[in-house]
């Protein structure tokens, strides 16, 4: 766990990134870092998965044509 401080630059608040953290999230100045929802209700800092927009949306087309059935099965 890598503890970091929130602080105030100019109107916002916002924290900086160690160097091992920017060099396990494989990332750089002015790239984009995402906070996604985890599913334990925490979050997450990730870079950015250009395979994920393909992903949901192959996701949200199964989804729309099996909406019935899931509905069913998630009683």
């Amino acid at each position: 766990m890598v503890e970091l401080k929130v602080r105030k630059f100019g109107n916002s608040l916002g924290v900086v990134l160690p160097k091992e953290v920017i060099s396990r999230l494989n990332t750089q100045d002015g790239a984009p870092l995402y906070l996604t929802e985890a599913p334990d209700g925490g979050y997450r800092l990730v870079p950015y998965d250009p395979d994920f927009e393909t992903k949901m949306a192959k996701a949200e087309d199964i989804m729309r044509r099996y909406r019935d059935t899931l509905h069913v099965l998630a009683q």
